[in-house]
């Protein structure tokens, strides 16, 4: 078969093909167009899922009779100064857009510029242009967009529902009024009640609001201002908390020279940052916006314009694991507990009506054997909370002294005052009280502890005078033994002791004593997850992780009251220690005021 040049409107209908996939594909160009002309208002309206209707408005630059004319040729744009393209200062520099929409739907624009008397408008069906005629707008542009895909049927079939389409106009838009806080937008259609966000104030605050506004009041509530630079590469924006986190990854954006595009590179530096607070099916909610030169990134590799290319991404990655790292550090202390309500939440009485026979006797505060209704009793507490209390005898030491606290109660943690359960330690501050996990606490101090020796001088061994024998499968004794370098970096020094043991010589000191089979037996089933991808910090973190978990204080067992305020300070002073190593809050905090609410003082 002879090479033939394909006829133009062939031409546009496969560049469609690439930059035009489903609807929100031409709502994400249309506003990028908006927002390039310098737009501080977008109104989106879409009907039947973008596929009967898109209308885009914006009171931006608008064009002249004669680039209107242009702009809806192949390969025509006002973004680009020269033929640079690594010089992109803005969303759209392709000229692709227009034309491809109007090679596969009805196109209407009509714009008006502010050197012109009148507006003017321009229609396109299935790639045939109409004359341009004078119009009616007072500034800026709106484009309408009707039958999507008519002029290829078969596309057709590989849309989804109206509401999953709807949906996934609704998410660019998200996206864009994340990457752009300083212009309202809002969104309309028939599928969906009008939402609208106004323009922010400039700076962090203003980014927060409209954060806020698109993911949530609780992610401001938890929000972590985050920010690094380097070599002309800054890295800023917000964080959530530990205490906030997702089933996927799809709460992570990623915003590049104000781009809102999708790349492995935040997953995988995220992870990196975050590995040492959430348990690993669990993922942050964060919002970063990377700024740099044009130069330094591509922003040309894909049609649709959603991913770019860095030239140094492992500055970049670096750089995002820096910021994240610091601001969570500097905000080490923050919980659920004391960041969402979730304590007064559970401990919020339930209203319940009184029955009609009720006397004193069948209060739940009467004495036992007072008691003589035989009713259903409504709990005067959710029933998750009044099961809290059902535990007959208290196992709290009521002798606990209520010692001297001096000036404890003025520190973060407070003073102790007594241990329930053998596992949770209470304090008490100058405006609330405080309940602490002793086992997820001493493990995230153990873990630092671990850490900070590593990077100090390695970590302290003791001899073991008899070794400790642990028994293994084979095919375990191999893992471990194959690691044992790496684990002699933390004081545990093992070797084979036949084809299905282990011999345990030396021990961290920090552990003092410790079930070495079971310590074995968790590093084991950890290393099978490894791969030779991870890098060696990783690896000797899961270690660290493993240790401190067997090395800590135990639930269950009864400290003196020495031993808890010695923890607390310990937590004072130890980074990170909001959380665990798995994710877990270490201790949940009540300010009086809340209490003083609970029983109606307020």
């Amino acid at each position: 078969m002879p090479v033939r040049q394909l006829p133009e409107t062939i031409v546009n209908r496969i560049a469609a093909g690439e930059v035009v996939e489903r609807p929100a594909s031409v709502v994400k160009e249309l506003v990028e167009n908006a927002i390039d002309a310098g737009t501080s208002r977008v109104d989106i309206f879409t009907d039947g899922g973008g596929r009967r209707r898109i209308g885009i408005t914006d009171d931006g630059d608008g064009m002249t009779k004669a680039d209107l004319a242009l702009a809806v040729d192949r390969h025509a744009t006002s973004k680009l100064d020269d033929e640079d393209l690594l010089q992109i200062r803005t969303l759209g520099f392709r000229g692709e857009a227009l034309p491809s929409i109007g090679a596969v739907a009805r196109l209407g624009i009509t714009t008006r510029h502010a050197g012109e008397p009148h507006a003017w408008s321009l229609n396109v069906e299935g790639g045939a242009k109409s004359a341009i005629v004078p119009a009616a707008l007072t500034q800026g542009t709106r484009v309408e967009v009707s039958d999507l895909f008519y002029a290829t049927p078969a596309r057709l079939k590989f849309l989804k529902t109206d509401r999953t389409e709807a949906e996934a106009i609704r998410e660019v838009v998200r996206r864009l009024a994340m990457a752009r806080p300083d212009i309202a937008f809002t969104l309309a259609g028939e599928e969906r009640a009008p939402v609208t966000w106004a323009a922010a104030l400039p700076g962090a605050a203003g980014r927060l609001t409209r954060l806020g506004d698109i993911l949530g009041a609780d992610f401001r509530s938890n929000a972590i201002e985050v920010r690094a630079e380097r070599e002309g590469v800054v890295v800023e924006g917000f964080a959530a908390a530990p205490s906030l986190t997702r089933a996927n990854a799809l709460g992570q954006y990623l915003f590049v020279n104000g781009r809102p595009v999708r790349d492995k590179l935040i997953v995988g530096a995220v992870r990196a940052a975050y590995s040492d607070y959430l348990p690993r099916d669990r993922h942050p909610v964060v919002a970063l916006f990377v700024t740099l030169d044009p130069q330094e990134v591509d922003a040309n590799v894909h049609p649709a314009k959603t991913e770019v290319r860095f030239r140094n991404a492992g500055l970049v990655r670096a750089l995002i694991v820096h910021a994240l790292k610091e601001g969570l550090a500097r905000e080490g202390r923050r919980t659920a507990a004391n960041s969402d309500g979730a304590v007064l939440t559970a401990f919020r009485p339930a209203v319940a009506p009184r029955p009609a026979n009720w006397d004193w006797r069948q209060s739940p505060a009467s004495p036992v054997g007072t008691r003589s209704w035989s009713g259903t009793a409504t709990p005067a507490f959710a029933e998750p909370g009044q099961a809290a209390f059902d535990v007959g005898a208290p196992t709290a030491d009521v002798r606990f002294e209520v010692a001297p606290a001096g000036d404890l109660e003025d520190r973060p943690l407070g003073a102790a005052r007594t241990q329930i359960h053998e596992t949770y330690i209470v304090a008490q501050t100058r405006d609330g009280l405080i309940v602490v996990d002793q086992h997820a606490a001493h493990e995230r101090i153990v873990y630092e502890k671990l850490k900070a020796a590593l990077e100090r001088d390695g970590v302290q061994r003791q001899l073991l005078l008899i070794p400790d024998i642990v028994e293994l499968d084979e095919a375990t004794v191999e893992k471990l033994v194959s690691r044992a370098t790496e684990l002699e970096k933390f004081g545990l020094v093992i070797e084979s002791f036949g084809p299905g043991a282990v011999a345990v010589r030396e021990t961290p000191s920090l552990l003092g004593k410790t079930n070495a089979a079971a310590l074995l037996r968790d590093l084991a089933e950890h290393m099978a997850e490894w791969d030779e991808a991870l890098p060696l910090e990783r690896r000797l973190l899961h270690v660290a992780a493993t240790m401190a978990c067997h090395g800590s204080v135990r639930a269950g067992r009864i400290l003196k009251p020495e031993e808890m305020n010695a923890l607390l300070r310990e937590m004072e002073d130890t980074p990170n220690s909001g959380q665990c190593n798995h994710g877990r809050p270490t201790y949940v905090e009540l300010k009086l005021a809340d209490i003083e609410k609970l029983f109606g003082r307020r």
